[in-house]
């Protein structure tokens, strides 16, 4: 029983080094996509390699989960932390000294996704094993506002490093901050595992690598190359059969990676898919912000980072102090409130315009940071406290699984949107005619087209694209905010308030 276990004194500390390592996971999710205009100059990279820099990670990451989040289960999740930490450390500081080519930096990319994935599922579940259930929710509550203002500072990080360096200082900047969580984790974290002793599910390992890898590269590359292009198929169709088979697999296994039952608990499941649309909805809106900023009103990348500040000042205490009032209003309540407040502040940034002033694009901000950090605490939560201790690695290498699949919806969703907004509300001078193709493909390319040219046709060009972008931007906000009250409906209809009882229990 919980009652007869022990738990660390210094339990808080441990939450802060996992915190830690937690935000090198989501630093480096982002970071670097204000470094990739210099890199590119630097590299000689063309917009397949800058495309693979960005996709290697979050494949590798994304795909790897289930599989690193098992072998921390069944080895030791202090291990695995230690383990990931390091490979992300020289991952990064071989590419900020050595790397030449696109290729290395691409290779160096899935290298430190590997890492993450094994750093990312170990820090909650060091979390959900170190703290008592009367402790838990405020313990993931503060984990879930790490992971969620980990991209808004990633942003104002490489914004930092390009402008005050160059961009290998983002993968540098990686290094003191991991060795300071590497020693503060071999003196502070304990080491758990799972006790039961039962043999590692290899196949299902195998075949959720390949199930995930899969969906994310149909989802990440169906924009650029096209929804019905034949890669892209491939990789849904081969996503559908290895899913299949994971399934089928895991509920005849006899020790299954990922137990299907967890899935008829509907607090799992319910969560799971609030916090995937929830990141479908603020992965979205952040990828549409930096181009906005930047190329829309003409801000450096680090100015543009500044403007997100609002979003983590919302999200921080919402997410901190959820436990609160899921207590008191319970947990339905609470997330339902907070998506209703995501699909709130989307409305209002549906009134911006190019002219719009900052303060009231601050506001959107913070509310949906308030809103975020009212749904993804109290899911998180509702995730980790529906499995078995021994099964926090797996439980939390889901949750993560869900966050990575999310995000990449929203990033392809709704920059398709945009996109296919943007390209029919363009005008292009005649004197472009020429270039139509380029212009209509890539809003950046006819910013800094139009740049080049100068003269009343280059400004008539600046002056449509940048009105088309804004309007692609709020058809697109209301796309996800359409997301986000269907998810409030969903968790509404469907999440229970009552509290699991599967987290106490070692089977």
């Amino acid at each position: 029983m919980e009652n007869e276990v022990t738990y660390p004194d210094n339990r808080w500390m441990i939450l802060g080094v996992m915190s830690l390592s937690l935000v090198i996971v989501m630093l480096n999710n982002v970071t670097l996509n204000v470094a990739l205009p210099e890199l590119s100059k630097d590299l000689n990279a063309n917009n397949s390699q800058l495309q693979w820099i960005l996709d290697s990670y979050a494949l590798v990451f994304g795909g790897t989960l289930l599989l690193m989040g098992a072998l921390g289960d069944r080895f030791g999740r202090k291990g695995a932390l230690q383990i990931g930490l390091i490979i992300v450390a020289c991952a990064s500081a071989w590419t900020a000294l050595y790397a030449e080519t696109s290729n290395q930096v691409i290779f160096a990319r899935a290298a430190m996704g590997l890492g993450a994935a094994l750093v990312m599922p170990s820090t909650l579940s060091v979390v959900l094993v170190v703290f008592p259930s009367e402790e838990r929710g405020k313990a993931i509550g503060i984990w879930a506002a790490m992971a969620g203002i980990g991209a808004p500072i990633g942003l104002l990080v490489g914004g930092w490093a390009v402008e005050t360096y160059d961009w290998q200082m983002v993968f540098l900047i990686n290094v003191p901050i991991i060795v300071l969580a590497l020693i503060s984790g071999a003196i502070l974290v304990p080491r758990s595992k799972d006790t039961t002793g039962k043999p590692l599910d290899w196949l299902g390992a195998f075949l959720s690598v390949v199930a995930l890898g899969s969906l994310l590269y149909g989802i990440i590359e169906g924009p650029s190359l096209g929804w019905d292009d034949q890669n892209v198929l491939l990789a849904f169709t081969v996503f559908f059969i290895s899913g299949f088979t994971f399934i089928r697999w895991q509920l005849k296994s006899e020790h299954p990676l990922l137990p299907m039952e967890f899935f008829s608990q509907r607090q799992f499941t319910i969560g799971l898919m609030a916090i995937a649309l929830a990141m479908f909805v603020m992965f979205s809106f952040m990828f549409m912000q930096m181009l906005h900023f930047q190329l829309v009103r003409g801000l450096s990348p680090l100015e543009a980072a500044i403007r997100f500040f609002p979003l983590p000042l919302g999200l921080m205490p919402a997410a901190a102090n959820s436990d609160k009032f899921v207590g008191k209003f319970g947990r339905r309540k609470v997330i339902t409130v907070g998506l209703c407040l995501v699909a709130v502040g989307l409305m209002l940034f549906t009134l911006v315009d190019i002219e719009t002033a900052y303060a009231q694009i601050a506001v959107t901000f913070l509310l949906l940071g308030l809103g975020m950090g009212l749904t993804m605490a109290p899911s998180t939560t509702a995730i980790m406290e529906a499995i078995p201790q021994n099964k926090a690695g797996v439980g939390s290498a889901t949750n993560d699984a869900s966050r990575e699949i999310g995000g990449a919806l929203g990033i392809a969703i709704g920059g398709s949107v945009l996109n296919q907004i943007y390209q029919s509300a363009l005008v292009v001078p005649e004197s472009f005619s020429a270039s139509k193709d380029i212009l209509m493909a890539s809003f950046p390319a006819t910013m800094r087209i139009g740049a080049e040219t100068g003269g009343a046709d280059g400004a008539m060009l600046i002056a449509s694209a940048r009105e088309a972008f804004v309007e692609g931007m709020i058809g697109s906000c209301y796309i996800t905010a359409a997301v986000a009250i269907l998810a409030a409906i969903i968790v509404w209809t469907m999440m229970p308030d009552e509290e699991p009882q599967a987290s106490s229990s070692e089977e």
